[in-house]
């Protein structure tokens, strides 16, 4: 399989508000395009699910760079100031693009990592950033409906694309539904059917989290190409 033959590289990357990290760059033999990946809030970028994704984007010919928070790297349970968070992020993308060149970029990640993301690209773009790929935004906590957390998305003027649930428990439809029709045509959502936040089915689905992960990265691919491909706005 493509991931076989993906070369892989530990890198340590330092912010400007003066962290170093650690991270890891997959890339497959033909790379059409990159990802920028941050992890969630409860677990790091060698988390089972973190590795996975990365080895699928390699084999649909996507080169993808994990990296840790700060938070994360010192083994701290506390989540980073958001400031933080977004000086790993601008990090990783800057560090990505030196590794990666022309290739298309795209930053997003799983749940926290995706919503410092879009609050960094929110608050300045980032450089060379194409578009940006959430899985499982975390709109609310838990038991807790709102939106509040969706605010600063308005400010976003790149391609959007979340990859959600429909059991996700922070992310559910009456809150979710009118985020997207208020983002317009720059954000894209990609409904994965009886998943969970962390993309897990049960078994009367008849599928299992491998089946949902290939669903997951092959909607992926396929949004990632039409962008790649579509003409720039004159």
């Amino acid at each position: 399989m493509q991931a076989r033959t993906s070369s892989v590289e530990r890198l340590e990357i330092t912010t400007d508000a003066g962290d170093t990290v650690s991270a890891e760059a997959t890339r497959p033999p033909r790379a059409e395009a990159a990802f920028v990946f941050a992890h969630g809030a409860g677990a790091g970028m060698a988390h089972p699910f973190m590795t996975a994704v990365a080895q699928g984007l390699a084999e649909r010919h996507i080169a993808c760079l994990r990296y840790q928070f700060p938070y994360m790297q010192a083994a701290r349970r506390r989540v980073d100031a958001a400031p933080v968070a977004h000086a790993a992020v601008r990090a990783a993308v800057a560090a990505a693009a030196s590794l990666w060149g022309p290739l298309p970029l795209f930053a997003g990640g799983k749940s926290y990592g995706g919503r410092m993301t879009s609050q960094a690209q929110a608050i300045a773009p980032l450089p060379g950033v194409a578009g940006l790929i959430f899985l499982g935004f975390p709109l609310h906590p838990s038991g807790q409906p709102g939106t509040v957390r969706a605010q600063h998305l308005a400010s976003i003027d790149i391609p959007m694309l979340f990859i959600r649930g429909t059991r996700d428990a922070l992310a559910e439809a009456p809150q979710f539904d009118p985020v997207m029709a208020q983002l317009g045509a720059m954000a894209s959502r990609f409904d994965i059917a009886e998943a969970d936040h962390t993309f897990h089915v049960l078994k009367r689905s008849g599928r299992n989290d491998e089946d949902v992960l290939d669903e997951v990265l092959d909607g992926w691919a396929l949004w990632t190409q039409a962008w790649r491909i579509r003409p720039s706005p004159a």
